[in-house]
């Protein structure tokens, strides 16, 4: 079976500086993959390049087969959908904004969006619970609804693969409960798959089938593996540099960290 997203020996720089090397993993068809690690390890660096907006200095990244480098924005954006951390809060209505996924699929001298496009902006304004907000100005919304706007958006692109960079940065726990919800009911109704990066450990185990640890000091992969195998003790405690305890949510049975009184590195 080919991969949706495969990444093979990839590094990454900033000029001289080296940020990201020899990073490799792959996704299956409806896995949900998240990367996780310190602030400035590279996750949203990783994004860029998965998503063709920063070229790597080695590697290569291979969306279903195929190189993304040979690839144009519009054939890579009907495949992969990108919802990025910071959304710009802009003066357009919120159905004006979700909208704007199907401009990958405007044929040539087209101008106005066809009825399947209107269709489509609807099912997933209602799919993410924004209909009442259709008319709204995006500027006058609060964050997590505009980041729900912004997974409609990428939802109508229909797109093979959704690529999520910190979708429930400064959002509440029940804003952030619901995004992630309804990525997982996306896996299970349309065999959707998802990259995402997160920093909140305990999300990332319960809405995670893999996980992908970055090292900040050693700038690659740590290790990789289901919950139980990345969230150890040992694994958190080398890459965050913090004293941790590991426990199992009574509920799921996922791993669940929390820091130890003692928060000083072994």
């Amino acid at each position: 079976m080919i991969p949706v997203l495969e990444l093979e020996n990839l590094g990454l720089s900033f000029g001289q500086k080296p940020v990201l090397t020899d990073v490799s993993f792959s996704l299956a068809p409806g896995e949900v993959l998240s990367v996780i690690g310190p602030n400035g390890a590279g996750k949203t660096s990783l994004v860029r390049a998965v998503s063709n907006r920063l070229t790597p200095a080695a590697g290569t990244i291979r969306l279903r087969g195929k190189d993304i480098r040979s690839m144009d924005n519009n054939a890579l954006a009907r495949q992969m959908a990108v919802v990025r951390q910071t959304l710009d809060p802009l003066s357009m209505t919120v159905q004006a904004y979700v909208l704007l996924g199907r401009l990958p699929f405007f044929s040539s001298f087209q101008f106005f969006d066809t009825q399947k496009d209107r269709d489509l902006a609807e099912a997933y304004m209602a799919f993410t619970g924004i209909s009442h907000l259709a008319e709204s100005a995006m500027d006058r919304i609060s964050g997590g609804e505009r980041q729900l706007a912004a997974l409609a958006r990428a939802l109508t692109q229909e797109p093979r693969l959704l690529v999520l960079d910190e979708p429930t940065a400064h959002l509440d726990i029940t804003h952030s409960a619901k995004i992630l919800d309804l990525i997982l009911d996306l896996r299970d109704r349309l065999g959707l798959t998802v990259l995402m990066v997160i920093h909140d450990l305990n999300l990332a185990a319960e809405y995670s089938d893999r996980l992908v640890l970055i090292s900040k000091d050693r700038g690659t992969i740590h290790t990789q593996g289901t919950p139980e195998q990345v969230l150890t003790r040992e694994n958190v405690g080398a890459v965050y540099h913090t004293r941790v305890r590991t426990a199992r949510n009574p509920v799921s049975g996922s791993p669940y960290i929390f820091l130890d009184r003692d928060n000083r590195p072994d």
